[in-house]
């Protein structure tokens, strides 16, 4: 099997070299980058399997190299951000970061946080289900494509694959745990906000109305239900 390559986006270099070090010792093919620009230009030629990426650059924020990269790729994302950043950590994941870490970390804790995003990224594409269309939303695993109405909708991919879940289970509740181990991963190490940062997202993009829902509809304390196709008959 060909090495991983993880393009490391970070301008500290206390930070930059333990990490490097780490990631090499444990097989990944680490290439790095210190600005914002030099992050879309090592991620054009070197073509990562994930990004780590630090929201902190000397000429911009990571939050911009999160926003180009997902107009026309769908690389994992790992954030890095300090305790204090949860407004950007929020804004990281609705651009459509897999994940964040937040200072101080472990180079130890890094690189398990890599394995599960890859690992759930393999376990995703090996066998993409059939489309699955529920009252004018159409959702096709294998393209990674939804459509409302017959119109695209661009979902991050942890909206894409909660989406997923969601429909494949119509009608059935899923409980936030369920949806955190199977979206994001049994080891996941952060909070559970994230879950509802991107039902929001979700909300919003599809035009659903949290109060008189069409689709998605919330039970607290428990989880979250997409409609029956009975339901919506």
């Amino acid at each position: 099997m060909a090495q991983r390559k993880v393009l490391l986006v970070e301008d500290e270099p206390a930070i930059l070299e333990p990490l490097v070090e780490a990631l090499r010792r444990e097989g990944f093919a680490t290439h790095t980058a210190g600005s914002v620009s030099r992050a879309l230009d090592e991620a054009r030629k070197v073509e990562p399997d994930l990004v780590l990426l630090d929201l902190m650059l000397p000429d911009g924020s990571g939050l911009d190299v999160c926003r180009e990269l997902r107009k026309d790729s769908h690389v994992p994302i790992i954030m890095l951000t300090a305790r204090r950043d949860e407004t950007d950590r929020v804004l990281g994941l609705e651009l459509g970061a897999d994940d964040y870490v937040t200072k101080p970390f472990s180079a130890r804790e890094v690189i398990a946080r890599i394995r599960a995003v890859l690992r759930r990224t393999d376990t995703r594409s090996s066998a993409p289900e059939g489309p699955i269309e529920i009252d004018g939303l159409r959702l096709d695993p294998a393209r990674r494509e939804v459509t409302r109405e017959g119109e695209p909708l661009e979902l991050a991919r942890k909206e894409f694959d909660l989406l997923s879940l969601l429909m494949r289970e119509a009608g059935t509740v899923v409980t936030r745990e369920r949806l955190i181990d199977e979206v994001w991963d049994v080891n996941w190490f952060g909070s559970t906000k994230t879950l509802d940062v991107h039902v929001s997202a979700l909300r919003k993009k599809l035009h659903d109305d949290s109060a008189n829902p069409r689709w998605l509809h919330t039970h607290r304390g428990i989880g979250f239900r997409f409609a029956a196709p009975e339901e919506t008959a």
